[in-house]
């Protein structure tokens, strides 16, 4: 009997990380590969709407990939959503990656050959929709749901630069399978996942957090979705203190914040740590400020990590 190989998506998973695995294991398994999809950590408002929706049990917590006894014995993994070792599941080096799905930079090396397949679009669940039509294979309504989900959600409803042609076509295609409205659900969707009241803030920024090294350079990049950045701002000072205790705990040289506004389509920036100075010349902060708002800026991929890219690659 094969071993069962398991389909992870990122730490602090969002939506694009939980549901693609889903819905690659789904392939896998349809294509007769023993594959189970996992998450590294707690699902988000956003993604526990979806599976409600769709009536699809979250799948697997698992925290760590132990050492096996022999090489032979290591776990296969796919990797979905991502790519950095920074953001993957620890004890990763105890793994055989025997897959990469992604649409994100590539910073990655392997001692063996794999299959990687790596897209400029905006969601990997695209490019997993395109291998189901690649297989001739049509996803079932709930696999469909999660893809199409997945694609609104990193894309903001096709708002965000990241998206492309070929997103909007595959979530049309995906929409008919589904059986929703793109518009309708899609607001629904969104706004659950924007709401935030009643959360602890530091749970509200850690929610979708992940670690980019540039160079030596170690600097946490956290987006935040709501409908209201002027009411969220109204505590600051107490976002503020938050963002120093995570710089603590984590270890990290810099923390970046983007508070991303639905309705204002844009994101406030915030930034602490080691290299603030630089990032608020970067970005153009004015001189006494902490923090920037940025119309149609909605991307942390796209228009965020190339930008901290090009500024501490210089400092």
């Amino acid at each position: 009997m094969s071993k069962q190989i398991l389909v992870i998506g990122h730490k602090s998973p969002d939506t694009d990380s939980i549901c693609a695995a889903l819905a690659y294991a789904e392939l896998k398994k349809i294509l007769g590969v023993s594959a189970k999809a996992v998450r590294l950590g707690k699902i988000n408002k956003e993604t526990k709407f979806i599976l409600d929706y769709f009536k699809v049990p979250e799948p697997e917590l698992i925290t760590e990939i132990t050492e096996a006894q022999s090489e032979d014995k290591k776990q296969d993994i796919i990797l979905v959503d991502h790519n950095e070792k920074t953001q993957t599941i620890d004890g990763i080096d105890n793994a055989n990656i025997i897959e990469v799905i992604d649409h994100h930079r590539i910073v990655f090396n392997t001692a063996n050959p794999l299959y990687y397949r790596a897209e400029p679009v905006g969601s990997t669940s695209t490019i997993i929709a395109k291998l189901y039509k690649e297989k001739n294979i049509i996803p079932t309504k709930e696999m469909a749901g999660l893809m199409l989900s997945a694609i609104l959600s990193d894309t903001i409803i096709f708002k965000s630069p990241t998206c492309t042609e070929e997103d909007t076509i595959i979530a049309k295609e995906l929409e008919k399978i589904a059986g929703v409205n793109v518009e309708v659900y899609g607001k629904d969707m969104i706004i659950a996942g924007a709401s935030i009241e009643g959360e602890n803030l530091i749970d509200v920024v850690k929610t979708d957090i992940k670690l980019f090294e540039f160079g030596a350079k170690k600097v946490l990049v956290s987006q935040v979705t709501t409908a209201g950045v002027t009411k969220l701002l109204e505590n600051k000072r107490e976002i503020q203190d938050v963002l120093k205790r995570i710089i603590k705990e984590e270890g990290v040289d810099s923390i970046v914040l983007m508070l991303t506004d639905i309705v204002l389509d844009g994101s406030e920036l915030l930034f602490m740590g080691k290299h603030s100075i630089d990032i608020a010349k970067g970005f153009n902060v004015q001189s006494g400020h902490d923090s920037i708002f940025l119309p149609d800026v909605l991307s942390r991929k796209k228009q965020i990590i190339p930008k901290l890219t090009e500024i501490l690659s210089e400092s």
